[in-house]
């Protein structure tokens, strides 16, 4: 794997929405959101796409823990179960590598409430990318 620092935690789109990566190993992610009104749809509830994108963030820093320093990647397909709405408070993404192949990758995620709720689950597969 990589020796050098974890080149996918820190996303212009993490700052923005507010995503704080926690440590993690080969093939794993942990990503929180403290969620408020910021994030909210006119319904006053998170919106989908915020927790579709921690989501996204989760399984995209554990697919790139995976890779050698020459190599990227790009999600090819993304599937969101939505779950339980969320008013506001932390949700926390937890995603593993399920399978990772030459090319192809699987990651799925779970994302819950402060209560351990499940809010969302989610599935990626990622192509690996090769200069």
């Amino acid at each position: 794997m990589t020796d050098s620092p974890d080149r996918f935690c820190d996303a212009p789109i993490s700052r923005l929405v507010g995503f704080e990566v926690r440590p993690g190993g080969v093939g794993e992610a942990k990503v929180e959101l403290q969620c408020g009104p910021q994030h909210h749809n006119p319904m006053e509830r998170v919106h989908g796409g915020v927790i579709a994108a921690l989501a996204d963030a989760a399984m995209g820093i554990a697919f790139g823990r995976t890779l050698l320093d020459e190599e990227d990647f790009s999600t090819i397909e993304m599937k969101t179960n939505f779950l339980r709405p969320v008013k506001e408070g932390l949700i926390v993404a937890e995603a593993k590598v399920l399978e990772r192949g030459l090319r192809i990758g699987f990651v799925q995620c779970t994302i819950r409430n402060a209560r351990g709720k499940r809010v969302a689950t989610a599935t990626c597969t990622c192509t690996v990318i090769s200069d």
